[in-house]
């Protein structure tokens, strides 16, 4: 991906030994269930959202690439997911053709955030996520969701130290 792509606007909350504290702003997703069953796993998901903002919509209507590509188990699901630019708003979106494409608002939501280069294997990843959870524990926040893998640059094209990787964990808000 390019440096020029939009990414979701956040406040920086703190920085941490390790890691920072951000508050995202509310966006819009496009999002879809990802699985190996296809042999695809990432790239497939990839694919079928990929395909809804290059016109695969009921308009026919391009929409930019934002950055970064969301990646997350829930509940036994695995699921990927693009926001949408900040001159969409939900309902000015059109309707995707693949059904398996769901558009939704995200709430404003606060995350620990630990930013990593190289490749993102799942073993790395596990390792990281350890990492940033016992830094948030450390810090005294409290967790309130699974954690997102997000991807910045093109793995294709991008060389591996050069690629900008971060794994975000909800976190509750700070009070006061």
């Amino acid at each position: 991906m390019a440096v020029d792509l939009e990414e979701p606007p956040y406040d920086l909350l703190s920085t941490h030994d390790g890691f920072e504290v951000r508050r995202y702003a509310s966006t819009v997703q496009a999002r879809v269930l990802r699985s190996n069953a296809d042999g695809r796993g990432n790239s497939g998901g990839f694919r079928r959202v990929a395909g809804y903002i290059f016109g695969g919509n009921d308009r026919g209507q391009r929409i930019a690439m934002t950055a970064p590509v969301h990646l997350w188990e829930d509940g036994g699901e695995a699921l990927l997911a693009f926001t949408m630019p900040s001159a969409h708003a939900l309902a000015d979106l059109p309707t995707p053709r693949d059904s398996g494409v769901h558009l939704l608002e995200v709430e404003p939501h606060t995350v620990a955030v630990l930013s990593f280069s190289g490749l993102s294997r799942p073993s790395k990843v596990a390792r990281l996520e350890a990492d940033l959870r016992a830094y948030a524990r450390q810090a005294g926040l409290v967790v309130c969701g699974p954690v997102r893998l997000a991807i910045y640059d093109n793995p294709n094209t991008t060389l591996p130290f050069q690629r900008r990787n971060e794994l975000h964990l909800p976190v509750e808000p700070p009070s006061g």
